[in-house]
Parts: C-alpha cells; structure tokens; sequence
C-alpha cells in the first residue's frame, strides 16, 4: 500500500502472513518501531518501508529473511546500530538502502558479506569510526553511499580494491590523510565526491588516467600541490576543487596560480621569447590589419548567422511570413519557449498550413539553438520526424536579425495536450484509448531508432518531452523541435549549438537523465531515458514533475511500486481502464491479455528509464519491442 497516507503503527501481527513475498509500504505515515516478527516472513523477497516515521533499532530478526534480495528503509528515524544479522544474507544483491536514518556507532565488519550486493547507501546517518576495510570483498557493489556521516582516518586501500565501482560518496565526514593513488585500479569509476573531509597531501596524478571518469569533487580539502590537467581535470564543468587554498596549475578556467616551478621557468623564457616576438611583431600586426579588411569586406556580403539549409530549401522574405501570420499576431500564437514562438500561418493563398517558429534573437543562445536545428534538419527524413519546408535568415522592419524556421503544420496539437489539458472544444482529449497510445509510443520510437542508428552521424535528441511529440490531420505522430540536439561523431557527442561548448546539463526538468547532472557527456542513452520517461507518463497519466513525487520518490519508482507489488491497476490512466471495463465483447482472456500488454509496456519504460545507463535498451530493440507488444494486442 504505497502513499495511501496510512498512519499508526505497522501491527506486530504481519509476522503471520507467512508466505508473503514482497511488503510494499513507502510514502506512508506509519510511526512506531518496525515489528521484531517480521522476521517470520521468511519468504519475503522485497522489503519496502521508506519515507515513513519508523523509529527504533532494526530489529536484528531481519536476519531470519533469508531469500531477502532487497530492502529499503530510508528517510525514517531509526536509531541504534547496523544489525550484523542484515549484513550477513545470503541473497541480498540488489539494494541495501538505509540512508537518512539516525544510525550510529561503527559499521560492523560483517559488510564484507554482501559479496552479491550491487548498491550499498548508508549516507545520512550519524555513522562513526573508520570505514571497514572488509568492504574489499564486496566485489559486485557498484554504487557506494557513505556521505554525511562522521567516519574518521584515512581512506582504506580496500576502497580502491573494488573493481566493479562506478559511484563512490564520502563527502561530508572527517577523513583525512592522502588521497590514495590506487583509486586508478577502478577502472569502472565515474563519479567520486570526497568532498567537505580533512584529506591532505597532492591529487594523484593518477587519477587522470581514469578514461571513465566523468565528475570528481574535490571541495573543501586541504590537499596541495599541482592539479592534472588530463582526463576529467580537463574538463571545467568535471570537476570541483575550490576550497583548497594551496592547489596550484590545472587548467587556465580553473583560475589557479602557476606552480612555483613553472612560474620561475616562465619568466626565464619571457627574455628569450621578447628576443623573438619583438622582430616579428611589426609584420604580424600588418598582417592582421589586411586579413581583418578582408573579413569585414566579406562580411557585408553574408548575414550573420549562416545556417547549413540556405543552400537547400527556398527562402521566405520576412515581409511574406508577416503576411501569413497577418503580422505575428496572438490569434495566430500556437506555442512560445526560451528561445522562439511558434505561429500558425499558410502558403500558397490559404492551400498549405504551416508553423512559423520565429527565434527570440534577444535570448542569449536562441542563435546557436537555430543553428543547432539546422544543422539537425539539413540530414534526416522520416516520417515521424517534423517536415521542414523553408526558412528565413533576414532582418525586421528595424534593421534587426530575424531567423524562422517554417513547418509542416500539425493541426492535431502535442502529446502534452493530449495527456493533460482536455477542455470542452476538443471533446476527444485527454481521452486517448490504449492502441491510439501504442501507436504514439511506437512512432517516438522509430522516429529516435532512425536518428540514433540510421543517421551519419548519429543525432541526439537531448530535449524529449510530451510537448515536442506533435500529431498531424491524420493522428500520425512526429517529433520536433532540434534546437538542443547533437551530433555524435566518433562516439563523441558534439554541440551543434556550439562545436566547442562544455558539457551542460540541457533540456527539460522530469526528462533529463540523471547523469547528465553529473557531468556526464550526452548520449543516445540519454534520449532512451526520456523516451521512457514519456512512456509511462503516456499510460498513467502522470507528469514526472507531478506534485506527488517528491522526498524521492519519481515517477519511476511509483510504476515501479505498482508492478511490484501486483496493484498495477492503480497506477494506469483510469481511462484507458475505463474503456477495457465497458467493451462489452471482451473475453476473460482478452482482458487478461491486455493487462499484460500495460505491464509489458510499463516494464519497457522501466528498463528505458534505469538509472544506470548500461543498463537500458537500444532505441532499436524499443522499437522492436513495442512493436511486438502492438501486434500481440491486436491479436486478441
């Protein structure tokens, strides 16, 4: 029963519920201590109680459960110590997860027994002593959890033993002692936060040989010496070091003084090097001057912004995109974003409906975001995708830059009317049946197959989202708006706002994955994990952003909590369940078959959505799949 607001105690006698496999109680309002008799649940595979008011020690009769895979007590107020019962099951190999707790004392050596477990997160509690160097054992743990505690002594060689770790948190204790070197053993290693400790001594250099390694916080140390300047301390936005009053070099965005050496070397070469550049500098300065006339000449022949689809679609004035938006009117006003409105508007005297997006040049970005969707459009076709038609690059009637871009118009709205905003004009809306949804799916899905496997190079999306999944007179879906797509050449996403930005996190809040905010350089997997976001909004009904998601709990976890504890049936959109009920022809068995095509739906969204990147699907096994899951549907 998650998030159904149930208050008072959890009874002692759950503990009768023998054959009980998964107990799902988050988001509630249960307060008391958890019951030592839950330990006769000895076929409980799932134990879900986070985000509720337990308080107490964990009872040490957990240790009892031992087909117990996973189990999640965050964000309550136990107390008391680990129990070393729980850190010795057998089969715990999925999660471990009792952070933001009031734990305390040392963590028992007993973790080296989770040899299975792939995610330990104990942060947030007021854990001490020095971290076990049993943790060396643990061999399958991925991600490791042990901020905001109050460990002390130096960081164990055992961390560094640890070869399949890609997260690693020890920020906010009070460590200290030298960073060790030996952390280039984890290969794997993305994201490692040593941040707020007392740690002394240089930053390996090591650590910039780790090629996986896409963000290192550093702050608040006392570490001294030379920064790297390879592999992630190359990257600006990688990394975070201030805090550390005697770091010196690294990379010029870092703003660091020169080291001494370099400092003293440089000034013995500044002599030679005026000998130099002074004999030079009179003819380069010529030269400059002519190159600079060259330029200017040329210039007053180009307009500012050059987009690559001059030379190929036929331009519009700006004075006929005036006309057929009868001057950008607000009746003719379909949409506005950041960086452009969208006007409604026609072509060949009234015969060809189009939209207008007209660029909001004052936005800082809007420039590069209409290069970016040029460059995006100049090279792909498909029918799901958006069909340009021509453009502009010109000045207003004020003598200012003027860009737009003209569509194909989609009379049908976007996936985010559809979903959420049903009013009285559109009787229809807000009312998609199940196969009209399937059919949705299915067309963002090839429509990003084609993009991420059929195009050279390849394109990223980088902003889905309901609103940029239109639909034209004939309900056939396509996808819009490329004003943050990227081109991935060589297996390196590359800007097509900006060939030499940074990494930033861009798109839209709900849909953007979340490495992405920790630096790491966008991919197609980050497109699938939007897509899979999008695909559960489209069968619950359910924004990612909806107010009942918050203190941790996503939308996410809520189909995940649903599929998982058999009560899928609340988490779908109740009309699509509606219109299953009132079909008077449908068998027992085509209702069971289309209970299993929302959950096979459901458990695509899942997998798309995984937090772990590794772990999702490829845009063209999606589409095979949902594919699948339409004709099995339509077979019933």
């Amino acid at each position: 029963m998650p998030y159904c607001i149930l208050t008072g105690e959890i009874p002692d006698s759950i503990g009768k519920l023998a054959g009980l496999q998964l107990l799902s109680l988050p988001g509630n309002q249960f307060t008391g201590k958890i019951p030592s008799s839950i330990g006769n649940l000895t076929l409980l595979n799932t134990l879900y109680l986070f985000e509720n008011g337990l308080e107490g020690p964990i009872p040490a009769s957990i240790g009892e459960l031992q087909q117990l895979r996973l189990m999640v007590l965050r964000s309550n107020r136990l107390n008391g110590s680990i129990p070393k019962e729980v850190l010795k099951l057998p089969y715990l190999s999925q999660q471990l997860d009792l952070s933001d707790n009031y734990l305390e004392g040392p963590v028992p050596l007993e973790v080296g027994s989770l040899k299975n477990l792939m995610r330990l997160a104990i942060n947030g509690n007021l854990l001490s002593g020095e971290i076990p160097t049993t943790l060396d054992q643990c061999q399958s743990m991925e991600y490791l959890f042990l901020d905001n505690n109050l460990f002390q002594g130096t960081i164990p060689s055992a961390l560094t033993q640890m070869k399949g770790r890609t997260m690693l948190g020890l920020s906010n204790n009070r460590l200290s002692g030298a960073i060790p070197p030996s952390f280039s053993n984890l290969r794997g290693l993305q994201t490692m936060d040593l941040s707020n400790n007392n740690l002394s001594g240089s930053i390996p250099e090591s650590l910039q040989d780790l090629r996986s390694l896409i963000y290192l916080n550093l702050t608040n140390n006392q570490l001294t010496g030379k920064v790297p300047v390879r592999g992630v301390f190359g990257n600006f936005t990688g990394i975070s070091i201030f805090g550390n009053k005697a770091l010196c070099g690294g990379i010029s965005q870092l703003h660091l003084p020169a080291c001494p050496k370099e400092a003293t070397k440089k000034r013995k070469e500044n002599h030679l090097w005026l000998k130099i550049f002074i004999p030079i500098s009179s003819f380069m300065l010529l030269f400059a001057l002519l190159a600079l006339a060259h330029r200017k000449h040329k210039a007053r022949k180009a307009s500012s912004i050059r987009s690559p689809l001059e030379d190929k679609y036929p331009r519009i004035t700006y004075e006929e995109l005036t006309k057929i938006t009868e001057g950008f009117s607000s009746e003719n006003l379909i949409g506005s974003g950041r960086y452009g409105s969208v006007y409604r508007g026609s072509l060949d005297e009234g015969t060809t409906m189009v939209a207008v997006k007209v660029f909001k040049l004052q936005e800082r970005g809007a420039s590069k975001s209409f290069l970016a969707e040029c460059n995006a459009l100049r090279s792909i076709r498909h029918r799901n995708l958006i069909k340009i038609i021509t453009l502009c690059s010109s000045v207003d009637h004020q003598s200012r830059d003027f860009k737009a871009l003209v569509f194909e118009y989609m009379p049908n709205g976007n996936l985010e009317t559809w979903l959420h905003h049903g009013d009285n004009e559109h009787q229809q809306l807000n009312h998609l049946s199940l196969i009209q949804r399937l059919n949705i799916a299915i067309g963002v899905a090839d429509a990003l197959d084609y993009l991420h496997h059929s195009c050279q190079p390849p394109v990223i999306h980088c902003d889905l989202k309901p609103s940029n999944v239109l639909r034209d007179n004939d309900m056939n879906t396509h996808l819009g708006d490329f004003g943050l797509a990227k081109l991935l050449s060589g297996g390196v996403s590359k800007s097509l706002q900006d060939s030499s930005s940074s990494i930033a996190i861009k798109g839209t809040i709900g849909y953007v994955p979340p490495e992405y905010g920790a630096g790491v350089q966008v991919s197609t997997s980050g497109d699938v994990y939007s897509y899979g976001i999008i695909l559960l909004e489209i069968f619950t009904g359910k924004r990612p952003t909806n107010d009942m998601f918050n203190e941790g709990m996503s939308l996410r976890n809520f189909v995940e909590t649903g599929i998982a504890s058999g009560q899928y049936t609340e988490i779908i959109d109740q009309t699509i369940l509606s219109d299953i009920e009132l079909a008077e022809d449908n068998s027992n068995e085509q209702m069971m078959g289309m209970n299993e095509c929302l959950i096979s739906v459901l458990k695509v969204g899942l997998e798309c959505s995984d937090p772990t990147p590794r772990e999702r699907m490829s845009m063209n096994d999606v589409a095979k799949k949902m594919q699948t899951i339409r004709n099995a549907y339509l077979r019933l």
